[in-house]
């Protein structure tokens, strides 16, 4: 992760959500870090590190078009409770 999105760490409140990574799904594609560098990185073998903090709400969007990009379906938005 940069060292500026863990600065930025959305608080609780402001968080959409997180991203959950089902690593038996993946297979190292990098589409997620593609479509979503803010808050994944691609360790070694180009598998996806995902960063911890919660989603803000202005980067909502790009989270959905990762999970959404995912050529086997191994990234979810898991919303966060209200």
């Amino acid at each position: 992760m940069t060292t500026s999105a863990r600065r930025s760490a959305p608080s609780q409140a402001e968080s959409v959500g997180r991203l959950v990574l089902d690593p038996t799904r993946c297979t190292g594609h990098g589409m997620c870090a593609e479509l979503f560098p803010e808050q994944i990185a691609l360790d070694d073998w180009g598998y996806p590190m995902i960063d911890p903090n919660g989603i803000p709400r202005r980067l909502e969007k790009h989270a959905q078009r990762a999970v959404k990009g995912c050529p086997v379906l191994a990234l979810r938005l898991e919303r966060a409770r209200t």
